[in-house]
């Protein structure tokens, strides 16, 4: 029997599907170039150079490069996926390097990895000062990795369908297992990034008939459907706190944006009547609907009661804004009390559907980790019977459910790591866990010193890394990244 040997890593094939993607970043960078031309601003300037710079480095890698195979496996499409995030931080953040106002080189980078993998964190203290084009820009990436970065390389770039494909999809869309919707995986990214195009340009539209002009409504479309939070404004959403439409058309979307895109199509394909029995859908309305009473309680109690928006919109708008990891806020939610900050915790940790723009843990697995729960406890009692998972009517295997088990533990663990981290330059304990669970969870939300009013400026630039490795090990769903410092992801 001929023994299985496994090849080198295609790393020309990977460096050549990394300069193609570099070549479209260049594109989407000509975006905010116009915005600045059209605002009269300087900072065209910046965003010329950065095009010119990210779309020669890609061109380059393209067409210089003639890989003897094409193929791409497994350990191909996770070193890609992880390269490509990375890398794409560090062109994005040429702008924030070169802009009138600009930023210092680990703000930089901290910034354009907090927008990739919209978690949202920032460090720029007066939005106000930067240009219409670095505003937009910031929001643009928010919209670019709420989707994936690959899931859009797939849906432009059909070859990739024969070539890792499938490795790349898996490794980059959030979740335990991943639906076709279409026969081929290059139909199944296009339909998905048609759906989350579609809602795009609905809520672009929703806003621009409130109160909001046709830029802030575009900057707040691009990163409320991406789950970012990202702001073109100061104040961020509370700019409009006073307008009931702007808080309910984002809250609405907001939703949306936690809830599978698979679902959301097959929802609008189909009709609602198809996805009556998702369960993680229904444990998503129902993890919003109980946190929502007992915030009210909590509002009450604590004396907070001074309108009925308080007791409605406002607690239901930070719930789903926490649970989708978007991280607006239109009030101070710290001045509700310890108890709702603890439930702000659990939130962060639940994160809302698999497949979905939102960060955490994922709905998904935690229904997985429940029901394994439950199954070992009627073990102790009925010690012979077996009792398999089951979700959704579908038998999940024992491989599945430990897999679920050991990202659990992994994602405490980096919280940990992080908050220790932290600590170490002077961050309050309360305060530097909460960043690293934010950042790992790719919510945004600051707490402390890094809360409301405040914001991720004040971590030390070593903070600021190990924040941005964080934020990519959470968009990338741990195992992506964390493979590649194996022995056997390497060994040939």
């Amino acid at each position: 029997m001929k023994r299985f040997e496994r090849r080198l890593i295609n790393l020309p094939m990977v460096a050549r599907v990394i300069g193609w993607l570099m070549m479209i970043e260049g594109i989407f960078m000509s975006i905010p170039l116009v915005t600045c031309i059209l605002y009269e601003e300087t900072d065209w300037l910046a965003f010329a150079i950065s095009i010119g710079v990210t779309f020669a480095t890609g061109a380059a890698m393209t067409f210089c490069l003639h890989p003897r195979r094409t193929d791409m496996g497994k350990r191909e499409g996770f070193l890609l996926t992880a390269l490509v995030w990375v890398i794409f931080s560090f062109f994005g953040m040429l702008p924030f390097l070169l802009c009138s106002s600009a930023l210092s080189f680990s703000d930089a980078f901290f910034e354009a990895m907090s927008g990739f993998t919209t978690t949202g964190a920032t460090v720029m203290n007066t939005i106000s000062e930067f240009s219409h084009g670095i505003l937009l820009w910031r929001c643009l990436m928010q919209w670019i990795g709420g989707m994936g970065i690959i899931l859009f390389t797939l849906a432009v770039i059909p070859m990739l369908n024969h070539s890792g494909g499938m490795q790349m999809f898996n490794a980059e869309v959030t979740g335990i297992t991943h639906d076709k919707i279409r026969p081929r995986i290059s139909q199944t990214a296009k339909s998905l990034w048609g759906t989350y195009i579609v809602l795009t340009i609905m809520l672009f539209a929703l806003l621009a008939l409130g109160p909001m002009n046709i830029f802030d409504a575009l900057c707040h479309a691009f990163s409320t459907i991406s789950t970012g939070g990202f702001s073109s404004e100061d104040n961020g959403v509370a700019t409009w706190e006073s307008s009931l439409y702007v808080k309910i058309v984002i809250t609405v979307f907001m939703f949306l944006g936690g809830v599978n895109f698979v679902v959301i199509f097959k929802a609008a394909t189909r009709g609602l009547y198809s996805v009556r029995h998702n369960e993680a859908l229904n444990t998503y309305l129902g993890v919003v609907g109980v946190t929502f009473v007992i915030f009210v309680i909590a509002i009450v109690a604590r004396g907070h009661f001074d309108s009925w928006e308080s007791v409605t919109v406002d607690p239901l708008f930070m719930i789903i804004s926490t649970i989708t990891s978007t991280g607006y806020a239109v009030v101070n939610f710290e001045a509700w009390g310890t108890f709702v900050l603890t439930l702000i915790f659990v939130l962060m940790f639940f994160g809302a559907c698999a497949g979905s723009t939102s960060g955490g843990a994922k709905i998904d697995r935690i229904i997985y980790l429940a029901k394994n729960i439950r199954n070992e406890l009627d073990r102790c009692v009925h010690p012979n019977t077996m009792m398999p998972v089951t979700v959704g009517g579908k038998i999940m295997s024992p491989e599945i459910v430990n897999k679920v088990i050991a990202f659990l533990c992994i994602y405490v663990l980096l919280i940990l790591f992080g908050g220790i981290v932290l600590t170490a330059f002077g961050i309050p304990l309360v305060d530097a866990f909460f960043s690293a669970f934010s950042c790992v969870g790719n919510t945004g939300l600051g707490a402390g010193v890094t809360g409301y009013g405040s914001n991720y400026d004040v971590i030390p630039d070593v903070g600021k890394w190990v924040l941005s490795v964080l934020m990519l090990i959470g968009r990338l769903e741990i195992y992506t990244v964390l493979i590649l410092f194996t022995k056997s992801f390497w060994r040939k």
